[in-house]
């Protein structure tokens, strides 16, 4: 096990989460809260997208990321800041026999603009999604090619802002690899394995083990599961020399019927890592492990 164990806390995600919690955080400010009341509560990293204030779905909108990191640096300095660049990637294939009549919700953008709130924003952590994905049981595919993924890798490298390569199946991880020796991604390299996301990989001790040891040596990597599963995933990363990820973005609940909140699921994920024997990471440790510049 390590011996401090970094824990992200993923805000709010893009998923169709509004309306099934009471207090999903939508609006900058209520992003930016819950980032701090996670960082209170714990977290070395907080993860966040943000939402479309009327429709509350995610959305690229560089002007609500600038609030949202200004929001949170205004009250803490501290805690790392970790930007999603996940929203771009997404197709909805038309139904029946017409299947390139694209459905609403398709947004398919270039590196470059995927990027845009990165390059002007500039935060220590942003999220590199290593491979294409049938999302979910419907027609929803999040797409990532490989010349794509190497050009976002290499903008990122020269935005000097550090990749987490989101890692959602095997090939994921194959790919991720590769960049690695082709030089796109600076050392250490960061991989975040999410798990339990139809149709990706599942989530089980044997998935979480076989991933861990295809990484080459001296990554840096973390873990979450979806859902009900999100302790778990806590307590085998842990436990397989891992850091860790909690958040409303992955599961709304803290116990059965128990709605949580940003910073209840961080205290339960400090409660698990002391328990098993090990600490948690303030951020300035954080970057030390990652190899960050405050």
């Amino acid at each position: 096990m390590q011996s401090k164990v970094i824990i992200t806390c993923a805000v709010t995600g893009s998923g169709d989460t509004v309306g099934k919690h009471p207090a999903i955080p939508v609006s900058p400010e209520q992003i930016a809260n819950s980032a701090l009341e996670a960082a209170s509560a714990g977290a070395t990293i907080v993860h966040c997208h943000v939402r479309n204030l009327k429709t509350g779905k995610g959305t690229r909108d560089v002007n609500l990321y600038a609030e949202v990191m200004e929001r949170i640096r205004a009250k803490n300095t501290d805690v790392i800041i970790n930007l999603t660049a996940g929203m771009g990637g997404d197709l909805m294939v038309g139904d029946g026999e017409e299947p390139m009549k694209w459905g609403e919700g398709t947004d398919l953008v270039g590196p470059a603009t995927r990027l845009l709130h990165i390059k002007e924003l500039r935060p220590e952590i942003c999220t590199l999604d290593c491979g294409t994905l049938n999302f979910g049981d419907g027609q929803s595919i999040m797409i990532q090619t490989p010349t794509q993924l190497r050009e976002q890798a290499k903008l990122i490298k020269s935005y000097g802002v550090k990749p987490e390569m989101e890692i959602f199946d095997s090939g994921n991880l194959w790919f991720a690899n590769q960049m690695v020796k082709e030089g796109l991604i600076d050392g250490p390299p960061l991989y975040q394995l999410c798990l339990g996301i139809p149709w990706g990989a599942p989530f089980n001790t044997e998935t979480m083990a076989y991933q861990k040891s295809q990484m080459p040596e001296g990554a840096v990597w973390a873990a979450f599961g979806i859902g009900r599963n999100e302790f778990p995933a806590v307590a085998q990363a842990v436990l397989l020399g891992g850091h860790v990820r909690v958040g409303l973005e992955d599961n709304l609940y803290l116990d059965k019927g128990v709605f949580a909140s940003n910073g209840t699921l961080v205290e339960r994920a400090v409660k698990i890592i002391e328990i098993l024997g090990t600490k948690v990471a303030t951020p300035d440790e954080g970057r030390v492990i990652l190899g960050l510049k405050k």
